[in-house]
């Protein structure tokens, strides 16, 4: 055999000699006395389980009433946004039209007495229609506040109702 190929000689196990060695002892059991629950601390118990558990289906059911909630309001809040969006994109499509039939007429002008009667006219339309686009929008946003607030109130009357 060659060199390469001879099996190496196997090591010596280390040995460790500890300096201490801990001392090798059994725990003693103790035996628990064998105790009598009184009656009273047991009713006592039972009672504050059962006043627990009611509290939880108290607390459980005003959860859930209290997520119903937030899911109308996030409805009724989401649907009015939406239509007072809507609303306002009216509003601008109106007054834009408005501005360009104003331009065009101004194209028309022969005179300056007549550019000032229709400029006079369209500034005079115009503030109406925007007095009553405000209106028609403070009134849409009142809406959408209180539509969202209903549900609101309702829980939480609901809510006081039962604490009562």
């Amino acid at each position: 055999m060659t060199e390469t190929m001879k099996p190496k000689p196997a090591k010596a196990a280390a040995t460790v000699i500890p300096m201490f060695e801990m001392p090798k002892f059994d725990i003693p059991s103790f035996d628990m006395p064998k105790m009598e629950v009184p009656a009273a601390f047991r009713q006592f118990a039972e009672k504050g389980v059962a006043q627990s558990k009611e509290t939880y289906e108290k607390f459980k059911s005003v959860a859930e009433d209290n997520t119903a909630m937030l899911e109308t309001v996030y409805t009724t809040a989401s649907k009015g946004a939406t239509d007072y969006g809507l609303k306002v994109i009216e509003i601008a499509r109106a007054n834009s039209d408005a501005m360009f039939d104003f331009a065009e007429a101004l194209f028309a002008v022969k005179s300056p007495s007549e550019l000032i009667e229709l400029s006079t006219k369209h500034a005079r339309e115009q503030f109406e229609t925007l007095s009553g686009q405000s209106k028609e929008l403070a009134g849409l946003a009142q809406k959408v506040a209180t539509d969202t607030a209903e549900p609101i109130k309702s829980s939480v009357s609901k809510a006081m109702k039962k604490v009562a």
